[in-house]
């Protein structure tokens, strides 16, 4: 609160007998308030004019609307003024004169009366009143508790007490609380101006809390800094005394510098390394123990003592690169095969006793390795595995690393948008620290360890730099055997580790980055190897992860595939693991109980009741038996998928209206196969200028899932033939492929991914483009001898498997479309 002197002593009535109007006189700057006490400097002639013409009645005082107006008339003044009396005057010599005023009340203007040589006005007073009603009251208590609160900070709780006790009306004692802040002049004008006395006292109360946690704040900074500098000066003193014992004692390093010097002394390392870290060292001795210098080449020291410049754990390790050196054409030596045959056996038997089937995955790994063994890292690609999340990408590292005997390090880059996260931080920022490579490499202690890099299909790019591009530096064995993190900035050979990459979606890798691997997809597992993977690897996981003995638990095998088929729909068995892994939960709890008496059997029967709901039902039958609606197939990052694409007519100006929230490749390919039909009606039986006069309405289901690729264009053209010859679609049966405007029928990708989809919704004939028969050949044989595989050139071929035939008629029919789409 301000220094003035205390307003609580002086009177607050009115004159017995007010005129009818007044001088007024305009304030530059700010605004007064009734109740308060202030001195002016009166220096503008209307203004001294004004003040020598007040009487015992006073004055009106009153703000401008703009400062900058010399000599302001009534259209600049604010409508509120305030009725004052004059104090004193006081006239200083070669100065203007200074009177001081206090405020009575608020006052509204109603005319101007005189201009010259001052402002004239009449007025009417404005009544202000408090009231007694409880929110009166709590105001009022809330206003003391604010005020004695403020004056706690500032340490003058005695005036407060005596302001908050005088004799005055609580409406201007409001004005006189407010009056006493430290508040901008916009604040009291806003004061001066709200009539309602309540609303002043919230302003009041608010702007009072206000100053408080500025002053908190203030204290608080003040407190910390002089904190802070006795700290600093007890920890200088400190340091001081510390240097002086070291001197006493001759032991200037510390032991922490001795025994990182012996530990750097015993390694064996590159030449290039143990230079730089001599001149480290060297530095090191030279640094005040003071310095933050010192922490970060102590920090930078460590790092070296602990990377595994030489150390390598493979019992027996497949073979090196030649540092970098891949021109010459000189084979190994035959007599390094024979080391390799115990390794590769072992690979093998792993890859067996940890995923059932893959047969052509397990192959291509074995090769991969050998190829290595053989002709050295240099002349084999990094391995990336492709597949849907919970197919064994992770878990055929994991065979890989324990059949050679290596450290299985992973790496996970989803989501890594910084550079430096690969190759480092270099030691002139702050927090720098190596790259995740150098961080894994230390984790795993040997200079040879099977790094994962996991998920590089969702690398990012950022501003700070693009990660796929350091990872070609990584995996590019002409360079990786110099890789030079940026913060220990001595080069490291990587051509003794061997990199497996995994991704969900193979066009999602940077196309340089595809070139420095070899490719193996892994798409997903049919039913029945489901039930294998179940039988023979998860049960016992599940039964140890509960807790519970395998026996305890007895699950039948038709409720296995009843399981696989009503409550998963994956390629891989993530999701069936956790599913299954609630009978097992349920066994622990009766087993804790004391319940478990027998093993919990579960049949097709008992499924729901621990599982719950059925959550998938068989898909295969859902199409109903009308034109207009065909079954394709569709690959996605997490497997194959099966999508219906539904059409209908109705009346309009023959349009196509395509939904479902299609991609442009999938909006082209429902175009070509609308021209397709309508330039063969003829032989399709359909009457253009019956379509020509409708609107064409083709839909794909799962309207917020975006969808868009290259293989639609079949099915479309399937759903779009049906709907205007009337003919369904037979059931059972799904297609893909892609067809241009001449009918032919192209091939498309991710064939083993839908046709595996359409064996898991028990659909038993696909429609495949014939030039995707060497495809056939990565089909499990299992769904090959259960499906019926049909291949086509031409989109005759398509309706003709694909299409019911209409029923014979004894003349030819008049097609006249009707608004469901069927052929009247």
């Amino acid at each position: 609160m301000s220094d003035a002197s205390s307003p609580t002593a002086l009177d607050f009535t009115l004159p017995s007998e007010l005129p009818e109007s007044l001088p007024v006189l305009a304030l530059r700057r700010g605004a007064m308030l009734p109740g308060a006490v202030m001195p002016l400097a009166v220096g503008r002639p209307f203004s001294v004019s004004a003040v020598d013409a007040v009487g015992e009645s006073g004055l009106l005082l009153v703000g401008v609307q703009n400062a900058s107006v010399e000599e302001p008339g009534p259209a600049d003044l604010l409508q509120v003024a305030v009725l004052a009396r004059v104090l004193e005057r006081r006239e200083v010599s070669g100065r203007a004169p200074v009177v001081v005023v206090q405020g009575l009340a608020r006052v509204r203007f109603r005319t101007f009366t005189g201009l010259r040589p001052h402002l004239v006005a009449t007025y009417s007073l404005l009544e202000e009143t408090w009231p007694e009603d409880a929110r009166g009251t709590a105001l009022v208590g809330t206003l003391r508790e604010a005020l004695l609160e403020h004056a706690r900070h500032l340490g003058g709780s005695g005036r407060v007490r005596g302001l908050l006790g005088a004799p005055v009306p609580m409406a201007v004692k409001i004005d006189v609380v407010a009056s006493q802040l430290d508040a901008p002049a916009d604040f009291r004008r806003e004061l001066l101006e709200t009539l309602d006395a309540t609303v002043r006292a919230e302003r009041v109360i608010q702007h009072l809390r206000h100053l408080d946690e500025i002053a908190a704040t203030k204290r608080a900074i003040e407190e910390r800094m002089e904190s802070d500098a006795k700290d600093f000066q007890k920890e200088a003193l400190l340091r001081r005394q510390l240097k002086a014992i070291q001197d006493e004692l001759g032991n200037e390093d510390g032991d922490e510098i001795d025994h990182l010097k012996a530990r750097l002394a015993e390694l064996e390392l590159p030449a290039e390394v143990r230079q730089a870290v001599d001149r480290e060292l060297k530095r090191l001795d030279r640094i005040n123990p003071q310095s933050p210098e010192r922490n970060v080449a102590m920090d930078w020291l460590e790092w070296i003592a602990e990377m595994p410049w030489t150390l390598t754990t493979g019992t027996d390790t497949l073979a090196g690169g030649s540092s970098g050196d891949t021109s010459s054409d000189t084979a190994p030596s035959s007599a390094s095969a024979p080391s390799s045959a115990s390794w590769l056996s072992r690979l093998e038997e792993a890859l067996e006793e940890s995923h059932f089937g893959l047969d052509d995955v397990k192959r291509q790994v074995v090769e991969h390795l050998s190829v290595r063994a053989l002709a050295g890292s240099g002349r084999a690609d990094v391995l990336l595995l492709v597949g849907p999340p919970g197919v064994g990408k992770t878990s055929i590292g994991q065979a890989i690393a324990e059949a050679t005997g290596r450290k299985l390090v992973r790496v996970a880059l989803g989501g890594v948008r910084d550079e430096a996260a690969l190759r480092g931080h270099r030691r002139t920022y702050i927090g720098a620290k190596p790259g995740r490579l150098v961080e894994g490499l230390r984790r795993a202690g040997a200079a040879d360890p099977v790094i994962l890099l996991d998920e590089v299909d969702k690398l990012g790019q950022g501003w700070m730099g693009d990660p796929s591009a350091a990872l070609l530096e990584i995996l590019d064995p002409e360079q990786n055997h110099a890789f030079t993190d940026h913060y220990l900035d001595v080069p490291f050979d990587l051509s003794r580790v061997l990199f497996i990459a995994t991704a969900n979606d193979l066009s999602k890798v940077p196309g340089p980055l595809r070139d420095r691997m070899e490719i193996i997809d892994i798409p997903g597992y049919t039913r029945e190897e489901k039930v294998q993977i179940t039988k023979g690897h998860l049960l016992e996981r599940l039964a140890k992860n509960a807790g519970v003995a395998p026996t305890d638990v007895e699950l039948t095998d038709a409720a296995l595939e009843a399981a696989i088929a009503g409550w998963t729909r994956e390629a891989g068995v993530r999701g069936l693991q956790r599913t299954l892994g609630r009978i097992y939960r349920a066994a622990a709890v009766k087993k804790a109980k004391g319940e478990l008496t027998e093993p919990l059997r579960v049949d097709v029967d008992q499924l729901s009741e621990w599982l719950g709901r059925r959550k998938f039902e068989d898909l295969a039958h859902e199409a109903p038996e009308r034109p207009g609606i065909a079954t394709g197939l569709a690959w996605t990052p997490v497997g194959g998928d099966v999508l219906y694409v539904e059409a209908a007519v109705l009346p309009g100006k023959g349009q196509l209206i395509l939904t479902g929230q299609l991609g442009d490749v999938m909006k082209e390919s429902a175009r070509a196969a609308m021209t397709y039909v309508l330039s063969h009606a003829d032989e399709l039986g359909v009457d253009p200028d019956e379509v020509l006069g409708k609107d064409v309405h083709l839909h794909v289901p799962a309207g917020a899932v975006p969808k868009d690729g290259p293989s639609a264009g079949v099915t479309m053209f399937t759903a779009l033939a049906s709907l205007l010859t009337g003919r369904s679609v037979r059931s059972g049966l799904a297609m893909t492929g892609e067809a241009t405007l001449r009918g032919r029928v192209l091939p498309v990708g991710g064939i083993k991914a839908k046709v595996l989809a359409a064996h898991r919704h028990g659909i038993r004939t696909v429609i495949l483009p014939r030039r995707n028969e060497s495809a056939l050949d990565e089909i499990p044989e299992q769904a090959r001898d259960e499906m019926e595989i049909v291949l086509v050139e031409h989109m005759g071929e398509v309706l003709a498997r694909a299409l019911e035939p209409l029923p014979e008629l004894s003349e030819a029919p008049t097609r006249d479309l009707d608004l469901d789409g069927a052929v009247a």
